[in-house]
């Protein structure tokens, strides 16, 4: 399994691409502010990035329907 290093702007290129802005648009300041400073979601990102630790710390392979029901309930699923 290749192991991707997940950095702040990755993130932020990748949230701002969907919503179809540029990175140094103003709605994607916007999210990089919100994000800096709210407790909620450093909390949210906070899970998700120790349940991707966790899952390439022990290798942990699901079936393809347990996986979906993690990330759909951390919200990441395309639904």
């Amino acid at each position: 399994m290749n192991q991707i290093k997940v950095t702040c702007k990755v993130v932020m290129d990748h949230i701002c691409e969907n919503l179809g802005e540029d990175l140094d648009s103003e709605k994607c300041i916007a999210i990089k502010n919100h994000l800096d400073e709210c407790e909620d979601c450093k909390n949210y990102f906070s899970s998700v990035e120790q349940t991707i630790e966790f899952y390439r710390k022990y290798n942990i392979n699901l079936p393809d329907e347990a996986h979906e029901r993690l990330l759909k309930s951390l919200g990441l699923n395309n639904d």
